[in-house]
């Protein structure tokens, strides 16, 4: 693989740009524009979040080509097959009726294979700090995915802090992170138990969207570990009559079955649940609480964080050597 310049998969979990999905268009000017790298774009055709590293394997996954134009990439046509370029378009991207992680491996292997040296996941609307959002994330899941096909990957994140986000602060995130990941591209670390021929597997990149990024000096960016924090119940019982939409009056709509207050028995027979989680512990944790030098504590801080990351679930140490791994039961 060269070291000159890399041709870039450009891949995320939000979809085609929109309201859901605020950066790529940015993050793909700023590739292609400002580094002058060469990128092809493979998205979800719709929105993906929460989906890790998922995959669709009893589906068949369809796609079409995009064509996104000026100025922020919203409006654009499509196409079943490809076609020149028409007056305001800007390239021709794929959006797939599948996963992120779908996205990478269709991608590197049937779109573009031997093509391309580095993949790009994001920037994902909201951060992706912690083990407890990493591991949920697809936009992480998309460059596991590259990494478990060999390839160099980076995960971008643009954390919420503010709501709604100022569109001043996105150009500077935009060039934060086109520095962040030209630095990583030029001085990629070492790993001699990654998945990669001793290389680091892929980075989480994260930025918090703060108005300190508008200042001279910018973020200071550190170098991270992954915080280790857990999450509780991310869903509840939702009340409904079977085979309809018809709400019961539940004494309170957060029980679960089993759990359901007297004479409300039957309720509790219907399985029905959303996904409606309680992030503030995550999201505004004390800060006291929050390990010095992890990404939850940088993120905590106002600062970026880059996270080395392996493509697996770490192990632990078992005490074993290479001829001594029996189990003695």
């Amino acid at each position: 693989m060269s070291l000159g310049t890399p041709r870039v998969l450009l891949v995320n979990d939000d979809g085609p740009p929109g309201a859901e999905s605020p950066y790529i268009f940015g993050l793909y000017q700023h590739l292609t524009n400002h580094l002058k790298w060469n990128v092809r774009v493979v998205i979800p055709s719709s929105q993906k979040s929460w989906i890790g590293k998922a995959y669709h394997i009893n589906e068949v996954t369809r796609g079409r080509y995009f064509y996104p134009r000026w100025p922020d990439g919203v409006e654009g046509e499509t196409s079943d097959t490809p076609r020149p370029l028409k007056e305001q378009e800007v390239a021709e991207w794929i959006l797939l009726d599948s996963t992120p992680a779908t996205c990478t491996n269709v991608a590197l292997h049937n779109l573009y294979p031997g093509e391309i040296d580095l993949v790009i996941s994001g920037p994902n609307f909201g951060r992706n700090i912690s083990a407890a959002f990493s591991l949920s994330s697809g936009t992480v899941g998309a460059a596991m995915s590259a990494a478990l096909s060999r390839t160099r990957a980076i995960a971008v994140s643009y954390g919420n802090v503010l709501r709604p986000i100022p569109i001043i602060l996105h150009e500077p995130a935009h060039n934060l992170s086109v520095r962040i990941v030209e630095y990583l591209w030029t001085n990629w670390g070492k790993d001699p138990h990654g998945t990669r021929d001793g290389e680091v597997d892929l980075y989480n990149v994260n930025l918090p969207m703060i108005h300190k990024l508008l200042d001279p000096e910018g973020l200071q960016v550190y170098w991270t570990r992954t915080w280790r924090n857990s999450y509780g119940r991310l869903f509840k019982h939702v009340p409904a009559v079977q085979g309809s939409q018809k709400e019961l009056p539940l004494d309170n709509p957060n029980s679960l079955p089993g759990l359901v207050s007297a004479g409300s028995a039957a309720q509790a027979d219907y399985l029905v649940f959303k996904f409606a989680p309680d992030f503030q512990p995550l999201i505004n944790p004390d800060l006291s609480t929050v390990p010095v030098g992890t990404d939850g504590w940088a993120f905590g801080m106002g600062h970026a964080s880059v996270t080395p990351m392996r493509s697996g679930f770490a192990e632990v140490d078992f005490g074993g050597t290479d001829d001594q791994r029996e189990l003695k039961l």
